[in-house]
């Protein structure tokens, strides 16, 4: 049996294959399997790569074998843990994915106040652990979302304003680096390394699980949407830019334009219909968190006002059934420092010009917490920037590509005068360049990742991510794909 090199063919006995696959406690899946296709899908349907072997990972010890072997055959490796990320680069063409899925334990430690989560943890699971509890992590907006890119990515959230993004919650790791060596990481033990995994991706090894601070929230927060005809937008937009200057740390808000679902949870009179608006969670005490909501619930005559107590499990899932897996996504971002009439109109405009039903724009109400963690003391960056936009193109039909590509790059690059200068690496496409990546950073970070990289993965073998690039590689870009049975 034989992979493919870039352009050339190298042998890879069968004998080594077999050995790999037997020295797993998980499995090893290839592309004549009867599973390959349900193991190598991922949530953006945009995204069609076949890796040539997918390790299904049960414990540390797979993912150190997987490591090894990727190292020492050339392979292009690929990382998967939760593979909601709209870039798709848990998935390789040809090479070896390192699926993450299966390890997907929690603890919850209630005398520290402290979780541990394995790496293939999704959202939902986190938050059914801890809610049983009283306790959450602060992460994220979807329940399908997997912890472990959402978290080395930053960590944007409900509870990101009162409590910080996830990366500020974390506490310690476990990492298999691209020698295949396992390391803890925390403030006091490898504490550079620590400083890195804050928001530099999964640039320096495989997070095997993480270890975080818990925070005291729920089961009942106040929390729901309010939505407006798309004709109030530009009225409701300098609103809001007003309002969510004015409000607590306790309340995080996602200003958005969107065509409602066709689905049971809507009421049917809004099926279809589009809107402007803003979902909320407030996860102070529910009678103070009634009047910080009050001049939002009173703003013109909404469509829809589903503000009330709810439960945080409940809410963490409201946008899951309008981002279901399998449909194309493609999603364009800015740092923005406020909502000026100009840029307003820049939403506007290209709010009617949406090239489909699915397409999603989003303003993440950023500060509070957030902006209290020094800029220095993480490698996420940008925490003066007052929202977070993402423009997220989405579509059935793969023959309709080019034409929601265009809507949300035209959008981004009318808005992108607006920015701070940066934008969010988890909001990123996979053809967002390298330049993009230097901007998430800055010059001066990106360099201290560099020297990072340098040190624990010199040759770029965790590559396929929102990539830093090390200075002293020479190891060439490789793929591999499997032809044997």
């Amino acid at each position: 049996m034989t992979v493919s090199l870039s352009d050339t063919t190298h042998e890879l006995a069968e004998s080594e294959v077999l050995a790999f696959g037997a020295s797993l406690r998980g499995d090893l899946v290839k592309p004549n399997d009867p599973d390959y296709g349900r193991v190598r899908s991922i949530w953006n349907g945009m995204i069609d790569r076949r890796p040539a072997l997918i390790a299904r990972c049960r414990g540390v010890a797979d993912v150190i074998a997987a490591v090894n072997f990727g190292r020492s055959h050339d392979l292009l490796v690929s990382v998967r843990g939760g593979g909601h990320n709209v870039s798709g680069n848990a998935l390789c063409e040809g090479g070896l994915m390192i699926d993450m899925s299966l390890m997907a334990s929690v603890h919850v430690d209630l005398q520290r106040g402290i979780v541990r989560a394995e790496a293939g943890t999704l959202l939902g699971e986190l938050d059914r652990e801890t809610q049983a509890f009283g306790l959450a992590v602060p992460a994220g907006t979807v329940s399908e979302t997997g912890i472990a890119g959402l978290t080395l990515g930053g960590g944007l959230g409900w509870l990101m304003r009162k409590h910080g993004l996830t990366c500020d919650n974390l506490i310690g790791v476990d990492i298999v680096t691209a020698d295949g060596e396992f390391l803890q990481a925390n403030d006091d033990t490898n504490p550079e390394l620590m400083w890195g995994i804050r928001g530099g991706g999964g640039n320096f090894g495989i997070v095997t699980s993480f270890e975080y601070q818990a925070v005291p929230v729920g089961p009942t927060v106040l929390a729901g949407t309010v939505l407006h005809p798309i004709e109030r937008a530009r009225e409701f937009f300098e609103f809001y830019s007003y309002y969510t200057k004015n409000v607590p740390d306790e309340l995080t808000t996602i200003g958005t334009i969107r065509t409602m679902p066709l689905v049971p949870s809507v009421p049917i009179e809004l099926r279809g219909v589009r809107v402007v608006g803003t979902a909320v969670c407030y996860s102070g005490d529910i009678e103070e968190g009634e009047k910080v909501v009050q001049p939002l619930r009173q703003f013109g005559t909404p469509l829809l006002d589903s503000i009330g107590p709810t439960s945080f499990v409940e809410h963490q899932a409201i946008f899951d059934q309008g981002v279901p897996a399998g449909r194309h996504y493609y999603e364009k971002s800015e740092y923005l420092s406020d909502l000026s009439p100009d840029l307003v109109s820049v939403l506007v405009e290209h709010a009617v010009t949406v090239t489909s039903p699915y397409a999603f724009i989003g303003l993440f109400q950023l500060g509070g917490a957030i902006g209290r963690i020094g800029e220095q003391d993480t490698a996420y960056t940008h925490r003066d920037a007052s929202y977070s936009l993402i423009i997220s193109a989405a579509w059935d039909n793969a023959h309709e590509t080019d034409q929601h590509i265009e809507w949300a790059r035209t959008f981004w690059k009318a808005a992108k005068p607006f920015s701070t200068g940066g934008a969010y690496i988890n909001f990123m496409s996979a053809d967002d360049g390298q330049d993009r990546v230097i901007a998430a950073y800055g010059p001066d970070k990106y360099q201290r990742l560099v020297r990072l990289k340098n040190t624990y993965d010199p040759n770029n073998l965790f590559r396929l991510n929102q990539n830093i690039k090390p200075t002293v590689s020479t190891a060439d870009s490789v793929t591999a794909s499997w032809s044997g049975d």
